[in-house]
């Protein structure tokens, strides 16, 4: 049991302390919430951190494991947090998540069993799996019995979208009679009224296929979430044919009746140019992007999202990389602009002048325009963009 382990970090400190009760967390901070001052001693392997801490009943090696496999985690998470839309970048989500999944390598510590040939690392990742979707489990409006029953819920709502008969091949595959499988089907079904699903895959890992996202606002949810439906419509209407189609078709959904499609059926921009004779690949992709941006507007307009607009006024960069920047912010489409200097290298921000001199709303904007762009990988930071978010 692990209350025969001493956890004595004697001589170590975090290197990155948080501060629970000051400012919002800071993206460079949330990743590195396990970094350790001084380094710890340098091993061939990170499995003999494990194996000293079972033989020495001290869970220092476990938090020196931790250390190294701290960045592998972030990945994961924000692969994670990728599928799970919302904010892409909520620092007290995002450390909230790697607590759960240290909870689960800590309690699945006393079984493993190194005789067996598997390194720690190997061994504890389905676990870590396990404790994300445990996580979202706890949060969704739905609820189920068991884990088990949760991800039986994920694989038919796999099977639904991406199958002609998901109750005879979920049927098969669990070895179940038919009317379970419907039961079942029913479950998936009735959630999709409530929110949005994302579904699990043939491997077990997460898969956005099923789920209606453009990479700036979650257009499923707004779309089917109660009242929001009739402005949805009413803005969609608004829109010429080939901006309905365009969103239709790429984002997999029907305007009609709602029912979200299976990503990896969806058009590509190739085929979208197609559709639309004389124009590219390119210029299917930017018509697109203006009639995501236009609709946005459109649904700014009718109180169903809000909506940021930044605009890159300088920038300074220091190896091929954007090390500093200045963006100009304007709030739900009208107004005053306001000015946010960035600092990339160490992930920091200032506002220089609140948009429309507005100390109590716009600035929610400022700081939904901080999170969006200290998230963005550099490379890909924009000149212009338009960013929709809920309140």
């Amino acid at each position: 049991m692990l209350n025969d382990f001493s956890w004595n970090m004697t001589g170590y400190i975090p290197k990155y302390p948080v501060d629970s009760f000051g400012a919002d967390i800071r993206p460079y901070v949330a990743e590195r919430i396990f970094q350790l001052e001084p380094e710890p001693p340098t091993v061939n392997s990170l499995n003999e951190y494990i194996l000293s801490a079972l033989q020495e009943k001290n869970l220092m090696y476990f938090s020196f494991l931790l250390h190294h496999y701290e960045p592998q985690l972030n990945k994961r998470t924000k692969s994670f947090l990728g599928v799970d839309s919302g904010d892409l970048y909520d620092t007290d989500r995002f450390i909230d998540i790697k607590l759960s999944c240290r909870e689960q390598m800590l309690q699945k510590l006393m079984d493993y069993d190194p005789a067996k040939g598997a390194e720690y690392a190997t061994y504890i990742f389905p676990f870590i799996r396990d404790a994300m979707l445990r996580f979202r489990m706890g949060e969704e409006k739905w609820s189920v019995s068991s884990l088990t029953n949760y991800k039986m819920v994920r694989s038919m709502a796999w099977l639904y979208h991406n199958t002609k008969d998901a109750v005879s091949e979920f049927a098969k595959k669990y070895n179940c009679d038919l009317a379970l499988a419907e039961e079942y089907l029913k479950v998936v079904r009735g959630i999709r009224n409530q929110q949005p699903f994302y579904v699990t895959g043939e491997d077990g890992e997460e898969t956005g296929e099923d789920v209606a996202l453009d990479d700036t606002w979650n257009y499923a949810d707004i779309l089917w979430n109660g009242i929001q439906a009739e402005k949805v419509q009413r803005a969609f209407e608004k829109l010429n044919y080939r901006e309905q189609t365009l969103l239709e078709k790429r984002l997999a959904i029907c305007m009609t009746c709602g029912r979200v499609g299976s990503w990896k059926n969806r058009p590509t921009f190739e085929e979208l140019a197609i559709m639309f004779e004389g124009s590219t690949a390119s210029g299917a992709e930017r018509a697109y992007r203006k009639a995501v941006d236009k609709l946005t507007e459109l649904l700014v307009a009718e109180g169903a999202l809000h909506a940021v607009r930044l605009k890159q006024k300088s920038k300074t960069k220091r190896k091929k990389k954007i090390a500093a920047a200045i963006y100009e912010y304007q709030a739900d489409c009208d107004g005053e602009w306001g000015e946010i200097s960035f600092n990339f290298e160490n992930g920091t921000a200032e506002i220089i002048q609140l948009a429309d001199w507005d100390t109590m709303i716009t600035k929610y904007f400022a700081n939904q325009a901080i999170s969006y762009l200290l998230n963005c990988e550099n490379e890909k930071l924009p000149k212009e963009t338009l960013v929709a978010f809920e309140l």
